[in-house]
């Protein structure tokens, strides 16, 4: 177990240097949730959405789960051009096993995508977000179990796909319906009923209910319980696909 976690630390204390030295890929990543909080937010205001809260405690949900959804899914970019230069064939002849080379990966794509929704807090704090404190550091959570389920997902077709222009395609093929029947930006309840109904076979419908129940304070609600096995359950199958595709690949 120690030779274990020695493992995932290495790999995750690799990749994490690798994204600290590059500011941009930092800050750009939280770009699109901002733009959606400074220019749709105000737009929101004084909206009666049918949900509880305000119109912060309904968007900025969103824009976290939407954060982790479009940047963990493109993460296995990173994948198709270590294969390009070599170093996949390079990580095959090490001892490292392949569930702590996937891990050590997708521990620094959740600790990066805590830290921009950190700063997005932030502003929509400033903006005028009023939400509990627990509320928000369990929506923290909620983004770092998305981001290390979809990076593993993302990874694994990576290692399926050879070349950039395929992979592109399907992530925005699978991220963008997700989005749109998950209620990221609004609640899906608005919408007619065969809306809200199909809805419900997207598993990120559930995580958003939940953080914005969070957002409110109601951590003992239906919303939260299903959240939070939705999310786990999620988490667990993504980290297990990735890791048999990763034994298969010699990653």
């Amino acid at each position: 177990m120690k030779t274990f976690l020695a493992d995932v630390a290495l790999v995750f204390g690799r990749y994490a240097r690798q994204t600290l030295r590059s500011k941009f890929q930092i800050l750009f990543g939280v770009l699109m949730p901002l733009l959606y909080l400074l220019f749709f937010g105000p737009l929101l205001t004084d909206l009666p959405l049918g949900a509880r809260g305000d119109s912060w405690q309904v968007l900025v949900p969103g824009l976290l789960l939407q954060l982790a959804l479009f940047g963990a899914s493109f993460s296995g970019f990173a994948i198709i051009i270590e294969k390009q230069f070599g170093v996949v064939e390079r990580l095959r002849v090490t001892p490292v096993s392949r569930l702590a080379l996937l891990l050590g990966r997708v521990l620094r794509d959740a600790a990066l995508f805590v830290f921009q929704s950190v700063l997005l807090v932030g502003v929509a704090v400033a903006m005028g977000l009023r939400a509990p404190v627990g509320g928000i550091l369990i929506g923290f959570a909620f983004v770092a179990f998305l981001s290390a389920a979809l990076a593993a997902l993302s990874y694994a077709l990576a290692l399926k796909v050879d070349k950039a222009h395929e992979f592109g395609p399907v992530i925005n093929a699978l991220t963008m319906p997700s989005m749109l029947l998950s209620g990221l930006m609004l609640p899906i309840a608005l919408g007619p009923a065969w809306l809200d109904v199909l809805s419900h076979f997207t598993p990120f419908r559930y995580l958003v209910d939940a953080v914005r129940a969070a957002y409110v304070g109601d951590y003992a609600s239906t919303a939260m319980l299903y959240g939070v096995l939705m999310t786990l359950a999620f988490a667990a199958l993504s980290v297990t696909v990735g890791t048999r595709v990763y034994r298969k690949a010699g990653a």
